[in-house]
């Protein structure tokens, strides 16, 4: 997100981002890194490993400052601002310091410490154990080869080579439209996949790929998709499409970073070469399936697709989202001829940018269930005061929870008690669900308590709406078991098994 909130990240990530390189004099910075280098040598020969592994860390901290100084500039760390300014002086400095690297140092005076991130929920860990601190998934997890049908307590090696290949089906040319036949369809393409950070930073990013990995093979592995639901056909939204809810601004941003190898459009809402063809992937597909399923060619439809949307405004790209999915897919059933779309969003961060793309039409009714803690949760926005402006208020409306922690009783009764009756009356055509879930047992972001069978809960009382015309659109969700067991557990809702009481945690 555009910045992912301070407490937020020492609470849960416990490892931040650095902080950005100030203008030091590089010639100082230089003389600095010489001189702390002959202070290391000194405390390795006289002082003993103890001091020399403090005196390690201080020259990885000021040879790794001279060394961001130097290459701020670079095209790999290049802004959106920066480009749009025309600052494309690039100029490669070989002189990195080459002469000394710690692996030089004698075996008998390195220290090691195993570390390694968990591949469900990227905590890091410290040791040689097999099981995340955190989340307890073990170190070789086979989570995307089965999803959350892989035990968390082997590796990937315990699999047999059925269940090693559980998700081929999901690659190459068996993607089909989908017949008409009223099925549940799904909105899937792996050119989503090549949207990733390209420069590793302390932490693996939490929107990276694996994410709908994890959930195709999940899909694949209990013979869901492919098999009982059908896909689409991806193609790339197209700049009209996305004129209808985006600025000219948004859609040259987002495109301009298909010309460069990293770019930023926020500290961490990252694009890389491939990221602008993903988010026009991912858009198309939401456009297509509303389209679909308002013409009855689908029943209702899951969308398996990144990078997410909800935080991207009118204009703006933030919190890991460059174009919005759900406002487009709205504009597709307009179009369609739905004449009420109503969008509900359950990520547990509030959907800024849905709510500015529609809080003047009355047309869309946005209704949002998150964490706000009075607006010290990201993003923000969201409180239970924002509820449309010039003459459309009343058609947002906005749960924000007080606190973390919140699950199934509070979601099923806010349910219950705001968002069914006030959907009932609005009366919509079209259903779409920003479904985040972020706010599942066990997500390193959300920490909140909401499990499978809640999630279904909820998808099962939205069925009842706009007769069934329903579409349900990836958001967040950063844990792979519990973001694959969820939506597993929606799309059995929606589609094959079509009853939330059959799932089985």
């Amino acid at each position: 997100m555009s910045q992912l909130e301070e407490g937020e990240t020492e609470r849960c990530l416990k490892n931040g981002e650095s902080a950005p390189s100030s203008n030091v004099d590089v010639q100082s910075e230089a003389a600095n890194v010489s001189a702390s280098k002959s202070f290391f040598k000194q405390n390795l020969v006289e002082q003993g490993l103890f001091r020399a592994c403090g005196a390690v860390c201080f020259l990885f901290t000021m040879m790794g400052g001279l060394m961001k100084q130097k290459n701020a500039k670079r095209k790999s760390d290049m802004t959106l601002e920066e480009m749009y300014n025309g600052q494309h002086g690039f100029e490669d400095d070989e002189d990195d310091d080459s002469d000394w690297e710690p692996s030089a140092l004698p075996d008998h005076h390195v220290v090691e410490v195993p570390k390694w991130f968990c591949l469900n929920c990227t905590m890091v860990n410290i040791g040689d154990d097999l099981h995340c601190d955190v989340c307890g998934e073990h170190r070789e997890s086979g989570i995307l080869k089965r999803g959350h049908l892989a035990s968390p307590f082997y590796g990937a090696e315990g699999l047999t080579e059925d269940d090693a290949h559980a998700a081929d089906g999901l690659q190459g040319p068996s993607l089909q439209s989908f017949p008409s036949d009223n099925a549940t369809a799904i909105g899937f393409d792996e050119r989503m996949l090549l949207h990733e950070e390209v420069v590793m930073k302390s932490h693996p990013h939490p929107e990276r790929p694996d994410r709908i990995r994890a959930i195709a093979a999940s899909l694949a592995a209990a013979g869901i998709f492919p098999g009982r639901c059908y896909p689409i056909s991806a193609r790339e939204i197209t700049r009209e499409e996305l004129l209808m809810v985006h600025s000219v601004e948004n859609i040259e941003a987002v495109e301009l970073t298909s010309h460069v190898l990293s770019s930023y459009f926020t500290p961490d809402t990252y694009a890389n070469q491939y990221s602008a063809s993903a988010a026009r992937l991912a858009a198309g597909l939401c456009f297509d399936l509303a389209a679909a399923i308002c013409s009855g060619s689908a029943k209702n439809g899951f969308a398996l697709v990144r990078p997410p949307g909800h935080h991207a405004g009118v204009r703006q790209a933030m919190g890991f989202c460059l174009h919005n999915n759900a406002a487009v897919a709205a504009s597709a059933a307009q179009i369609a001829g739905a004449k009420k779309v109503l969008i509900i969003d359950w990520d547990v961060h509030h959907g800024n940018g849905t709510q500015e793309i529609f809080e003047k039409n009355k047309s869309v009714l946005y209704v949002s269930l998150h964490r706000h803690e009075g607006g010290k949760f990201y993003p923000g926005t969201g409180s239970a005061y924002e509820i449309g402006v010039m003459g459309a208020e009343g058609y947002c409306v906005n749960v924000p929870w007080s606190c973390g922690g919140v699950g199934d009783n509070d979601y099923v009764f806010a349910f219950q008690q705001v968002v069914l009756p006030i959907a009932s009356e609005f009366d919509p055509d079209f259903t779409i669900i920003s479904a985040g879930f972020d706010a599942a047992r066990g997500d390193p972001l959300g920490c909140c308590d909401v499990t499978p069978t809640g999630y279904a809960q909820m998808t099962h009382m939205c069925s009842a709406l706009s007769g069934g015309k329903l579409l349900v659109i990836l958001e967040g969700g950063y844990n792979l078991r519990s973001i694959s067991s969820s939506a597993t557990a929606v799309i059995k809702v929606t589609g094959p098994i079509n009853s939330y009481c059959e799932y089985d945690e």
